[in-house]
């Protein structure tokens, strides 16, 4: 019976080691859990990366979705009256932060949520958002990471590109402050780099053929404008028709048959916005937390694209770029 007795004792502490050693030293095996809710303005794959960047650092911190963190992801679908809703259904959740995916679902969360922590991604600039006063120091209980694409750098792009180029041509949606935004800083810097800034502007993806087509331009430049790159296709046919090429600001444009661009990293913006919200999640006041903004911008080229809107990329170009589709 003695022998017995030992025999199960060292069985059972062998099994506690076994249910609980290694684990404790694991990521989030304190038994903390939350609950998150993501809203995006609309589906694109540069939007949607944000997401998937997001949801893939919370589990490289240990909180897996379906196990210890509840997602609850919502889609406007571009549709204003929709993502208002959506803002006012997270408001009355009893949801621990939540993530704002692009300008518009920035402010949308801002406006009905003062007591639960916010972070964005995609958001150009978050002041002229009015989502905040300075940069450095958030007001409120928002912060994130800013999309910010380098106009300047851009256009110098184009110009390396096709030097005897003097207009370039921009869609942009109307009803997104991040567009206006890029485009003025675009304007900015066109002067100096002898380029005129010609524009035309959406109110939804379906008028963006339409607006493509009434400009009469060098080249197109396609902001990170969501209701624009929603509908990047339609750009890209018309550039084929005026055989003129197309410029990007994502990696998704370029994957759909932009010539060439500068693109931040949106599964980064994701993984860094799913840093910013476990710091406030532990008690750091957004105060604390300047946006964040990226120093370096991947290069794209696609070739096939360039020819198919008549030009030949520079080898130059070609050699220094990031990706090649």
């Amino acid at each position: 019976m003695k022998l017995k007795a030992v025999a199960l004792c060292t069985i059972a502490a062998l099994a506690l080691t076994a249910c609980g050693g290694s684990g404790d030293d694991a990521p989030g095996a304190d038994d903390t859990s939350y609950q998150v809710g993501i809203a995006t303005i609309v589906s694109h794959p540069a939007l949607d990366a944000v997401a998937d960047g997001f949801k893939e650092a919370m589990a490289e911190a240990g909180y897996v979705d379906g196990e210890n963190l509840t997602v609850d992801l919502q889609n406007a679908q571009g549709d204003q009256s929709t993502l208002t809703n959506i803002a006012n259904t997270f408001a009355s959740s009893d949801y621990d932060g939540f993530l704002a995916i692009a300008t518009p679902t920035a402010q949308a969360l801002a406006n009905v949520i003062s007591d639960k922590p916010i972070v964005f991604g995609a958001v150009t600039d978050p002041v002229a958002a009015g989502l905040m006063e300075e940069w450095d120091a958030p007001d409120a209980n928002i912060t994130g990471v800013s999309d910010m694409n380098p106009m300047d750098a851009q256009l110098d792009l184009i110009k390396e590109v096709l030097p005897e180029a003097t207009t370039v041509g921009i869609v942009y949606s109307s009803g997104e402050v991040n567009s206006e935004v890029q485009v003025a800083e675009a304007e900015k810097a066109a002067e100096s780099r002898g380029l005129q800034i010609v524009t035309s502007t959406v109110t939804n993806s379906s008028e963006v053929q339409q607006a493509a087509e009434s400009l009469d331009v060098d080249a197109f430049l396609i902001p990170t404008d969501n209701t624009v790159v929603s509908a990047a296709e339609a750009v890209v046919q018309v550039a084929e028709q005026k055989q003129v090429p197309v410029f990007a600001s994502d990696e998704s444009t370029m994957e759909r048959d932009a010539t060439a661009g500068l693109s931040v990293n949106y599964t980064q913006q994701g993984k860094d916005a799913a840093a910013v919200l476990l710091k406030m999640l532990e008690g750091t006041p957004a105060s604390d937390i300047a946006v964040e903004t990226q120093k370096e911008f991947d290069l794209f080229v696609n070739e096939a694209a360039a020819a198919g809107q008549g030009i030949e990329l520079p080898q130059a170009v070609i050699d220094r770029a990031t990706k090649k589709f």
